[in-house]
């Protein structure tokens, strides 16, 4: 198979698609691989998908706070898909072609919902803050339609930010190389492809992603350390313990999504460190997903009493069901 194809151009070769390499693995660890990022992606997708079908069914979860986890996993679930099955069909069959328009179309749907995870983030650190620390407030503030308003200003915030650096990267000239050492199309390997001089669009990718890193970082910080302030005037011992426990567990999902995404994007110059980038990326394409759902919602025990009376109502069904038919 060629690496190249190409159409001669009057300025040289012009690139039609690039090849992912994905990652080194020896021949007879492909099916392992596979197989291990096959389940963390079937379990990621399943858990998002529970969230928002809890949400929806039981009337209980009606609240700001699971809409903006529905609306989360949603984009999660969309994010990782962007990805986590080109990389699966890399493992199986080595190295796989990518057409320039859907490498650029991948490229930008994953930074758009990349931004979104991060915007929704702060939105929900938002929304403890005001339920912990705001709780009069809070009714008023966090209606139906504020709820709405947020969640599309996270998605129209990640349109905005993240359109203008590739679409101006997908205009420069490729002329060979083609292959890309990653399992998706990133940034920093598809400004190193480029011949063009990409030094003013990887400066604005660098700038528009420290803005959101930034300030979604900021408000998480600010909105966790006035829930901690609050949790230590609680008078009880146990109380104070749980919401400890809880905290820290958002707080470590908050420092891996925020410790890779820094690694591999809070670089003036993106063509650097391309292989190490692989390993960061799985961080947010792999490990956190399957986190989040575990520890935003799944632990929680109305979530739990949603599931048991899910289970409960499909049981009752079924044994109607059974006794109509045995009549």
């Amino acid at each position: 198979m060629e690496l190249l194809t190409a159409e001669e151009t009057r300025n040289g070769t012009a690139v039609w698609e690039f090849i992912l390499e994905g990652f080194p693995v020896p021949e007879h660890l492909r099916i392992l691989f596979f197989l291990v990022h096959l389940l963390a992606y079937l379990a990621s997708v399943m858990g998002n998908l529970l969230i928002i079908a809890i949400t929806c069914e039981d009337h209980r979860l009606h609240t700001p706070m699971y809409f903006f986890l529905s609306s989360f996993s949603f984009v999660e679930c969309c994010f990782i898909t962007t990805v986590i099955p080109k990389m699966l069909t890399i493992f199986l069959s080595g190295r796989q072609t990518i057409s320039f328009v859907a490498c650029f179309t991948q490229a930008f749907v994953f930074f758009f919902l990349g931004a979104t995870v991060f915007f929704l983030m702060a939105v929900l650190c938002l929304d403890r803050y005001l339920a912990i620390c705001k709780p009069l407030h809070y009714p008023t503030i966090m209606s139906p339609r504020m709820c709405f308003c947020l969640v599309t200003v996270c998605l129209v915030l990640g349109i905005l930010f993240m359109a203008g650096p590739l679409v101006m990267l997908s205009h420069s000239f490729y002329c060979g190389p083609n292959v890309i050492p990653h399992f998706f199309c990133d940034f920093g390997p598809l400004a190193n492809l480029s011949c063009s001089e990409t030094r003013t669009i990887e400066m604005l990718f660098f700038n528009l992603a420290l803005i959101v890193l930034f300030t979604t970082f900021m408000v998480a910080i600010f909105a966790y350390s006035n829930i901690v302030v609050t949790i230590v005037r609680l008078p009880s011992a146990r109380e104070r313990q749980r919401a400890f426990s809880t905290c820290s567990s958002h707080l470590i999902v908050l420092s891996l999504m925020y410790g890779s995404c820094v690694f591999i994007y809070m670089k003036p110059k993106q063509t650097s460190r391309l292989d190490t980038n692989r390993e960061a990326a799985l961080v947010n394409t792999v490990v956190t997903p399957i986190l989040n759902p575990v520890i935003y919602t799944l632990r929680n025990k109305q979530v739990h009493q949603a599931v048991r009376d899910a289970l409960s109502r499909v049981q009752f069904y079924r044994y109607q069901r059974s006794n109509v038919l045995s009549f």
